[in-house]
């Protein structure tokens, strides 16, 4: 991977981790057009869930908040598979869409999802400013705390 963003990646000493593989009948991402669709991506750090639990219980704000980082960077591994290695093929983050398992009186979903946020922008700068929605669920795959899937726009 080399280019604009892969040297800002470089400076912020952020490491992309491999693209994780589907736990189930979907792929992991789909091209069309000029939009990439990325499917919902777990807090993965090598290959197993890096916090597990639901917030407000198990899990505090500032976990749920790192764990939604990590999530964002395994979409930019999906995102960096479906763009050849060059992500400086990104015109912009157009959503982050993610699932906070959490208790039924858990209402800081938001403040949680800022992790994945925080890190769309501070990777893409103003093109990673994206809309977004956060919403409690009450339980996601494999005990996760969060799940966020995104879409991204292409250029050329």
């Amino acid at each position: 991977m080399n280019g604009r963003i892969a040297a800002h990646l470089a400076e912020l000493g952020i490491v992309l981790p491999a693209a994780p593989a589907p736990l189930a009948n979907y792929v992991p991402y789909v091209v069309t057009g000029n939009l990439v669709v990325i499917s919902g991506q777990l807090p993965t750090l090598d290959g197993k869930l890096g916090w597990v639990g639901k917030l407000g219980e198990a899990v505090s704000i500032e976990d749920g908040q790192r764990a939604a980082r990590q999530c964002f960077l395994n979409l930019l591994a999906q995102l960096s598979a479906a763009c050849g290695g060059d992500l400086d093929r990104v015109g912009r983050v157009v959503r982050l869409g993610g699932f906070v398992a959490a208790g039924p009186d858990f209402i800081q979903q938001a403040q949680v999802m800022n992790g994945a946020s925080d890190a769309a922008v501070e990777i893409f700068g103003e093109a990673g400013r994206h809309a977004r929605y956060a919403v409690g669920v009450s339980s996601l795959p494999a005990n996760a705390p969060i799940e966020v899937e995104g879409m991204f726009e292409l250029l050329g």
